[in-house]
C-alpha cells in the first residue's frame, strides 16, 4: 500500500486494527498510548506524534518500507 499522507497511514492502521479484531481501547491499552491518539491517528490527524505512530504500528505487525530517490550519478 502506497502510504501519501496521514489519512492514508490512517486507514492503513484502522484496517489493521480491525483485521486483528482489536478494539481502539485494546490497541491503546497493548501500546502503552491514549485510546484518544488512536482516535486521532485513525482518522489521519496530520499532527499526531511519529513516534507514537511508530509504536501503534509496530504494535500491529505493520513495516515500514522507504524508497530512496534515484541518484543522479547513475
Amino acid at each position: 500500500m502506497k502510504i501519501t499522507n496521514s489519512i492514508d497511514m490512517g486507514k492503513l492502521i484502522l484496517a489493521t486494527r480491525k483485521k486483528a479484531k482489536l478494539t481502539q481501547a485494546e490497541l491503546a491499552a497493548a501500546s502503552g498510548i491514549g485510546e484518544r491518539f488512536i482516535r486521532e491517528l485513525e482518522k489521519g490527524k496530520p499532527s499526531c506524534q511519529l513516534e507514537k505512530a511508530l509504536l501503534v504500528m509496530q504494535m500491529l505487525g505493520i513495516k515500514l518500507d522507504a524508497q530512496l530517490p534515484p541518484s543522479d550519478e547513475q
